[in-house]
């Protein structure tokens, strides 16, 4: 198991949602609705396991090799990306599903998705799969695969600071380094 593959996987699954979406009636409100709440829990859920155990991770991965800079410009990236497809979420719950609002609003989401992970696929997991040995993206693995379990039923979705976010991993990063936090912390991860 591969850390990189299981939200590659999940990509799939949002790309395959979405998909689902464009070929339902859009007078099967009920339906739209409850494809629709799906969506958008899976989306949420899938930003914030990244943000809790990928993005630390890529980020401790390319300061050790010396890229910090090249990982911490694709990890404000992302969660600038994040914190757009939440606000197109919190759109889409704005309208009535099936009207053209609701669609006009689903499509951004959509495009805002689409985007975040067509970079994220070219960058963020490519570095990643370079910078980590399998191991390591294997107990990664495990973690966003527990993560995303435990929290099946959703998230409370919560924009961030980009620079705050990444600042708040490297000192976590660094605190890991110097030996202040207990055995199993980011160390190991």
């Amino acid at each position: 198991m591969d850390i990189t593959q299981l939200i590659l996987d999940d990509h799939h699954e949002q790309r395959r949602l979405f998909a689902i979406l464009e070929q339902i009636d859009r007078r099967e409100t009920a339906v739209l609705s409850v494809i629709w709440d799906r969506l958008a829990a899976f989306l949420e859920l899938h930003a914030q396991a990244e943000e809790e155990i990928f993005y630390p991770a890529l980020l401790q991965a390319g300061i050790a090799a010396r890229r910090a800079g090249g990982v911490e410009e694709e990890t404000l990236d992302a969660i600038h990306d994040h914190n757009e497809i939440r606000d197109a979420i919190a759109e889409v719950a704005r309208h009535r599903a099936g009207t053209d609002d609701w669609y006009t609003a689903v499509a951004a989401a959509n495009s805002a998705n689409s985007d975040h992970m067509a970079e994220e696929e070219r960058e963020g997991l490519t570095d990643f799969r370079r910078l980590a040995e399998l191991p390591r993206r294997h107990r990664l693995a495990v973690a966003f695969a527990a993560y995303e379990a435990r929290n099946y039923a959703g998230v409370e979705p919560v924009d961030k600071d980009p620079a705050g976010y990444v600042r708040t991993a490297e000192q976590k990063l660094r605190a890991a380094a110097s030996g202040s936090l207990s055995v199993g912390t980011l160390k190991r991860t």
